[in-house]
């Protein structure tokens, strides 16, 4: 039986996100938590015939154990909960709102189901994976082979951007692409490899034209943001990233297959390419190691496998220049994120 809880289901996010997770073949139940409007997202999905059985919850259900509930007995815990990204509004702006709704999921987690790999969407991810992190710590059950900032977003753009320019008709299909964006989730701290991508795409010769398609790629959301008027953020395609991610880790938890996907992550010692990534990265910066770095990862029963650090080693200077701007902006963002649950 496979377990999966939605927390900020009945979001903007997090209702696309459930739609298309009641069609997923690897979840037995899916359990939806929320703290208002959830039972009528419940019931509506609990009408679509398929085998997976849905549950909801609010905070405020039986004194207030909605949460706990939700996420009793749960494999997999994804987390798109938080206010949305407003015009003029970065994502570091969230940060004071967010990652006090992300330390108290955090804790929950921690007390009912600690073994569940947990995948985090709540913006800034870039501060808000160290607040959980730093909340399991505390509790004495962090694993950082089962924390997961979920970056797929930025790849998902970035397939899509380039075969927009590109020539080769055969290559203009995005599922033609599968660019590894290294880094963050934040503006600058955007990093997509162009330079090792496959097909290559001749327009990439053209350095105003990668520069153009780099800050597509890092302002991606402010561009979503200004179509819809004000109106609401990057939801759809955030729900789109959000259960590409979650399918893959479902996957690889069979054990059936080797899946890579990128994804912002602890750099702990205890994992393969680990080490080499903080090496890497260390000596393109010139600063202290950084702790966390979204890089692909190699997925498997027990979360992260490897940390596939060599594609850094392949990066041209180009990239290598945006790297330092990012480990720059980086190191900030995940101070905020460890000081916040300390």
């Amino acid at each position: 039986m496979v377990k999966v809880t939605v927390c900020g289901a009945a979001g903007g996010i997090g209702q696309p996100l459930s739609l298309m997770l009641k069609m997923n073949p690897y979840i037995n139940e899916l359990s939806l938590f929320d703290v208002v409007n959830v039972p009528g997202v419940g019931t509506d999905l609990s009408h679509i015939d398929t085998d997976t059985k849905v549950t909801y919850h609010l905070k405020s259900d039986d004194n207030n154990t909605g949460l706990s509930q939700a996420l009793k007995d749960s494999n997999f815990v994804i987390i798109p909960a938080g206010v949305p990204r407003k015009p003029g509004m970065t994502r570091d702006d969230l940060f004071k709102i967010n990652a006090g709704i992300c330390s108290e999921l955090a804790t929950g987690i921690a007390e009912t189901c600690p073994d569940a790999a947990v995948l985090v969407i709540s913006n800034p991810v870039n501060s808000t994976v160290p607040v959980f992190a730093e909340v399991f710590k505390k509790k004495g059950i962090f694993n950082p082979r089962k924390l997961f900032g979920v970056t797929t977003l930025d790849s998902v753009r970035a397939n899509t951007f380039i075969s927009e320019v590109a020539t080769n008709e055969a290559d203009k299909a995005p599922s033609a692409f599968n660019i590894r964006v290294v880094g963050g989730h934040s503006g600058e701290t955007i990093v997509p490899l162009f330079s090792v991508c496959a097909p290559h795409v001749y327009a990439l010769e053209d350095e105003k034209k990668i520069d153009a398609l780099v800050h597509r790629v890092q302002y991606g959301g402010d561009e979503v943001v200004q179509a819809k008027n004000g109106a609401g953020s990057a939801t759809l395609s955030m729900a789109y990233a959000g259960y590409k991610f979650l399918h893959a880790v479902l996957a690889a938890s069979t054990g059936d297959t080797t899946i890579i996907e990128s994804s912002y992550v602890y750099l702990d010692d205890s994992i393969p390419g680990a080490k080499e990534t903080k090496e890497i990265i260390k000596g393109l910066y010139g600063g202290e190691s950084l702790d966390y770095f979204a890089m692909p990862v190699v997925l498997s029963k027990e979360g992260i496998k490897e940390i596939k650090s060599d594609i850094l080693s392949r990066v041209n200077n180009k990239e290598k220049e945006l790297l330092k701007i990012c480990c720059k902006t980086l190191a900030g963002n995940i101070a905020k994120g460890a000081s916040f649950s300390q």
